[in-house]
């Protein structure tokens, strides 16, 4: 009886485990925008002087160009410093802290994006869908892949509570910025831009989550897995004379 207990309970926590793995980055329904997501990305231009900034003992040359702020809903992600990315660590980048894909307008609020996959390298945003007609419907003007630039230990904590699926608000600074170890990289200007180079780099003042994205999929992703682990010590634990009599 204890070894049939432990095998619904594995088995359950596995086929609950995968559902919280696929399901683990859902978007939220279009009913659920704030109306905020309709705006446009202001930009407007500036005269700030370039400043010099420092991550990790590695100097930047910061050159703000426009002043930037975005409402938008977070389709994809990726970590700069994650376990997948090596490009930043080989090219001292430390300052980009994470990409952030986002969608607003009528890409946003008409439900579009739910016909869409997205994802995320370590520089670009993809998209695609086997849906010809929601193809027709996605504008390319109103998806951006932004390379967020952070130097603040607050800021740069708040971007690891981001998940796919939240609503932002973020403003700063579109900006261009090196280091003295010979890297460079610029920043697009404008929205309908696609391919290489079409990325926004945001030096970040402020980011605020205006509405969080699903969170019970990631609750039972983690729920289910350490469920996973105990039924396998329990039977790991269980005496011999057990396993035994259910070869």
């Amino acid at each position: 009886m204890i070894l049939g207990l432990i095998k619904i309970v594995f088995w359950s926590s596995l086929v609950a485990l995968f559902f919280g793995l696929y399901k683990g980055d859902a978007l939220p329904q279009p009913v659920a925008l704030s109306p905020l997501l309709e705006k446009e990305p202001v930009q407007r231009a500036v005269s700030k002087a370039p400043f010099d900034t420092s991550v990790k003992q590695t100097t930047y040359h910061i050159k703000p160009l426009y002043r930037y702020e975005l409402w938008g809903l977070v389709v994809s992600m990726h970590q700069a410093d994650g376990p997948v990315d090596y490009v930043h660590e080989e090219w001292g980048d430390h300052l980009n802290a994470v990409d952030i894909c986002v969608v607003w307008g009528k890409n946003a609020l008409s439900g579009v994006y739910e016909k869409i996959n997205f994802s995320s390298g370590q520089w670009t945003c993809y998209y695609e869908t086997s849906d010809s007609a929601a193809w027709e419907r996605f504008s390319t003007a109103e998806i951006s892949n932004n390379h967020i630039l952070v130097d603040r230990d607050d800021i740069r904590a708040r971007l690891k509570e981001l998940r796919v699926g939240d609503q932002i608000y973020f403003s700063g600074y579109l900006a261009e910025y090196s280091h003295d170890g010979g890297f460079f990289r610029g920043t697009s200007t404008i929205r309908s831009d696609t391919g290489n180079g079409a990325c926004e780099t945001v030096f970040i003042e402020k980011i605020d989550i205006l509405r969080p994205g699903p969170r019970h999929w990631r609750k039972l992703r983690w729920v289910s897995g350490i469920v996973l682990l105990l039924s396998i010590a329990g039977w790991l634990l269980l005496p011999d004379r057990f396993h035994i009599k259910n070869l």
